[in-house]
C-alpha cells in the first residue's frame, strides 16, 4: 500500500486564487454560501414585498439582505473551516526551501534585480519582515555555478 492512497480522500487539496483549499471544505463553503445567501434574499423579499412601496425597490433591498448572507457564510465558514496553511516565523524555516523558492520567483518573473535598486521605504519594509538579508544573498544557481568554476 502506497502512502497516497492512505492518504484520507478529505485532505485533497487545491490551489485557488494562488490559495490552498481543501476541496471538501471548498464544496460546503459553497453550499453554505449559497444557502444562507440565498435564504436571506428571498426571506427579505418576502418581507419587503408588503412594506416596500414598489417592487423594484424591495428587490434591490433584498438583494442587499443577500450580500448581507454572502458576509455572514463567510464568517460562518471562516469559524468551521480552519486554514490549511503553514506559517513560519523567523528564521527557523530551512534555507534550502527559501532557496527554492527564490529560483522559481526568478524562473517566473526573470532576474530578481538587486535590492540596491530599491526605494528606501521598501528597503525598510523587507528589514522588518526580516527577508531583506535572504533577498540580498540570492544568487541565481548560474552565477554560483559561475563562481564556483572562477574559483
Amino acid at each position: 500500500m502506497n502512502a497516497d492512497s492512505a492518504t484520507p480522500a478529505r485532505w485533497r487539496l487545491v490551489e485557488i486564487w494562488g490559495d490552498t483549499a481543501d476541496l471538501g471544505h471548498l464544496a460546503w463553503s459553497i453550499v453554505i454560501g449559497v444557502a444562507v445567501s440565498l435564504t436571506g434574499y428571498l426571506v427579505a423579499s418576502r418581507v419587503l414585498a408588503s412594506v416596500v412601496s414598489t417592487p423594484e425597490l424591495a428587490r434591490a433591498y433584498a438583494m442587499l439582505a443577500g450580500l448581507g448572507g454572502c458576509v455572514v457564510s463567510g464568517v460562518i465558514c471562516a469559524k468551521l473551516f480552519t486554514p490549511k496553511r503553514e506559517v513560519v516565523e523567523g528564521t527557523a524555516a530551512d534555507p534550502r526551501w527559501r532557496e527554492e523558492v527564490l529560483a522559481e520567483l526568478a524562473a517566473e518573473h526573470g532576474d530578481l534585480g538587486s535590492v540596491d535598486d530599491l526605494p528606501p521605504v521598501v528597503v525598510r519594509e523587507m528589514k522588518e519582515l526580516e527577508i531583506y538579508e535572504l533577498f540580498a544573498s540570492y544568487k541565481p544557481q548560474a552565477a554560483k555555478a559561475a563562481e564556483g568554476a572562477a574559483s
